[in-house]
């Protein structure tokens, strides 16, 4: 036996009947952080740091993610 069950509702109420919490306010503060450093506020030996640290290659995937940028944003 097989049984669907289909269900129509937003994301907001699917959360809401999941007992999931509401994580709008902290996605608003981190597009918010985000966009202001993008504005110019950090260096961009700082935006290195951090990409370093996310990088499981090392100087590899750094080399990676540089040609990458490079490549989009020359004309």
């Amino acid at each position: 036996m097989k049984i669907n069950v289909e269900v129509d509702c937003t994301p907001e109420e699917a959360r809401r009947f999941m007992g999931l919490p509401d994580m709008a306010p902290v996605h608003d503060k981190y597009l918010q952080m985000l966009t202001t450093s993008m504005d110019g506020s950090v260096a961009p030996e700082m935006l290195e740091t951090v990409m370093r640290s996310w990088m499981p290659m090392g100087d590899a995937g750094m080399a990676m993610w540089r040609q990458m940028f490079e490549t989009a944003t020359k004309k």
